[in-house]
């Protein structure tokens, strides 16, 4: 039995405004139920989440689970006793060891018993721990690539493995926050199924944090609805979230087919073959050609590990293909995106790139973020570039290579530096921030037309819920109004509702700036709101290009996903 009672938690801004993350929570959870809870980006879940795993302090009320009783003023045994009953898995957390999969529960699994799982070698431990950690994998439906090197599973599998970790703690609770953001629908229900599986095999409670009303229809014995850090409603899953929906905005329609425009990139033969080591397939994607024109919204679509991200890098010049070609039209010019040079950095400069792992820097404001977006894609940029370039010894192709870093992830980023070299610094120099008198002007449109306020403007990374990280993420993408946006797959764990409003956001972006918008996504609902043609990929090849909503039919009916037609 779980007891929550009187639960309260309070976070303190840097302005020193204080936010109720938790406010007075009670909630009561049966030995062996699988607990549902949904509710709006920035209500308290994840906080009331990492309470109950002992990480996260409170200044009201007491936890209870079965003989562990934790309260505001209780000192590090009890947290730690706390610690050793829960297991928690967190939204966008991939942390695994670079060995196979059973090598990787193998060291969880010495590390519990020994104190550290990194004191001990994996085929040390394997005489000892070995049939324990095929049960485990067993249980998360991944005793078949027991032997395959956890960096080249798919993001379904690795999320399974990591849950196979977390069950080597042998866990009388396990805490679930979105534990299928970024999966493809097939892959979600074999996550899933390895819940109600850890549910039924071994016992285990489980509380389940998920913005997706579907898989609370699926999972949840019981759903529990949070807003503004209470408990609103607990109930039958569909009741609960009929409520949880009543106050979603209405959809923006999507602009007219005439109005799309000519073709503006151009995707002629592409191909590129990994070969994945320790059991991994080889990814092979043949012969993709197909055209974007402006004004369009165009999704990706197919199964996880299908090619659809590599095939977003290949076409943004993140990475080079074996063959073929990508060709952006600049003016009357058609720019080849190998090709190094300024004509390449000026396409570049028109062009957003929003990574399924974006991060907003902990320390900075969202400001200042935007001040150093403005540095790099601000429209005079290029001028000033090759000046300081110049008298930096710098080559045109040199600087284009360095200017393509600013479109990759930081820590991406950072080690292709190293490679050459240099240190994030040259960035800097090269690209200097936009003076905060300017910062203002150039975000006030993107935050109507996202639905900010402008207050956000000087807040820190932390001081935000997750949808408003989604979204200033966005902001900081569209400051620079490109024409071009890339998106691959950032929206996974955004709630209904405020997906709804980045859907409607998208729209009117696309519609006042005239936004030509290439993403990668896994919702099929919001595929079929925002998109305006659909492109779907499967093992690297093009298989299917038009119709939306009779391409998301065809890739549901491919999936075989109970759980959205249960």
């Amino acid at each position: 039995m779980i007891e929550v009672k009187n639960l309260s938690k309070t976070f303190k801004m840097e302005n020193g405004e204080e936010i109720n993350a938790l406010d007075g929570i009670n909630l009561n959870i049966n030995d062996g139920e699988i607990v549902g809870i949904i509710g709006t980006s920035g209500s308290g879940k994840t906080t009331l989440l990492r309470i109950l795993r002992g990480v996260e302090s409170f200044e009201k009320g007491q936890i209870v689970i079965d003989d562990v009783e934790v309260d505001a003023i209780s000192t590090a045994y009890y947290i730690t006793k706390l610690k050793k009953v829960t297991a928690i898995h967190l939204q966008r957390s991939f942390g695994l060891w670079g060995e196979t999969a059973i090598q990787n529960v193998i060291r969880k699994l010495s590390g519990v018993k020994y104190g550290d799982e990194s004191i001990q070698d994996p085929e040390d431990a394997k005489a000892e721990f070995e049939k324990e950690a095929m049960e485990i994998l067993k249980v998360v439906g991944l005793d078949h690539k027991a032997n395959h090197f956890a960096p080249v599973l798919s993001g379904g599998e690795k999320q399974r493995l990591i849950m196979g970790r977390q069950l080597a703690k042998k866990p009388k609770v396990l805490l679930l926050d979105e534990p299928a953001t970024m999966s493809c629908p097939k892959t979600k229900q074999e996550i899933l199924d390895a819940v109600k599986n850890i549910n039924k095999e071994m016992g285990v409670t489980v509380i389940v944090v998920s913005h997706l009303p579907e898989v609370h229809k699926y999972l949840a014995d019981r759903l529990v609805l949070m807003e503004n850090g209470k408990i609103i409603d607990e109930g039958i899953a569909e009741d609960i979230i009929l409520r949880f929906t009543e106050k979603m905005e209405s959809s923006e329609p999507l602009r007219g087919e005439s109005d799309i425009g000519e073709s503006i990139i151009k995707v002629e033969g592409l191909c590129k073959r990994f070969f994945l080591v320790k059991g991994g397939n080889t990814l092979q994607i043949e012969d993709i050609n197909f055209d974007i024109k402006k004004g369009e919204i165009i999704s990706l679509i197919g199964p996880s590990g299908a090619g659809k991200t590599v095939l977003l890098r290949m076409i943004a010049g993140l990475d080079a293909q074996d063959s073929g070609k990508v060709s952006f039209k600049l003016k009357d010019d058609w720019i080849d995106m190998q090709d190094l040079g300024i004509p390449r950095m000026e396409v570049r400069r028109k062009l957003g790139f929003m990574h399924q792992e974006f991060s907003l820097t902990h320390h900075a404001t969202v400001k200042d973020q935007i001040a150093v977006r403005l540095g790099v894609k601000g429209e005079y940029v290029m001028a000033e570039a090759k000046n300081i370039a110049k008298e930096l010894g710098i080559s045109d192709k040199i600087l284009d290579v360095l200017y393509q870093l600013t479109d990759l992830p930081e820590t991406e980023a950072k080690i292709r530096l190293e490679k050459i070299g240099l240190t994030p610094d040259i960035l800097n120099t090269l690209f200097p921030s936009f003076p905060d008198t300017e910062v203002k002007k150039y975000a006030e449109p993107v935050f109507e037309a996202l639905d900010l306020p402008m207050d956000i403007l000087n807040r820190k990374s932390y001081e935000l819920s997750g949808g408003e990280k989604v979204r200033a993420t966005l902001a900081l993408v569209l400051t620079s109004n490109p024409e071009i946006l890339i998106l691959d797959e950032p929206f996974g764990d955004l709630d209904p509702i405020t997906l709804r409003m980045v859907s409607n956001s998208l729209k009117k972006i696309n519609k006042r700036f005239n936004t030509t918008i290439l993403m990668v996504s896994h919702h099929v609902d919001f595929i079929r709101e925002v998109t305006t043609r659909a492109i779907m990929i499967d093992d690297g090849i093009l298989v299917g290009d038009g119709d939306p909503q009779k391409l998301c039919d065809e890739f549901l009916q491919n999936c075989n996903a109970e759980y959205l037609t249960g």
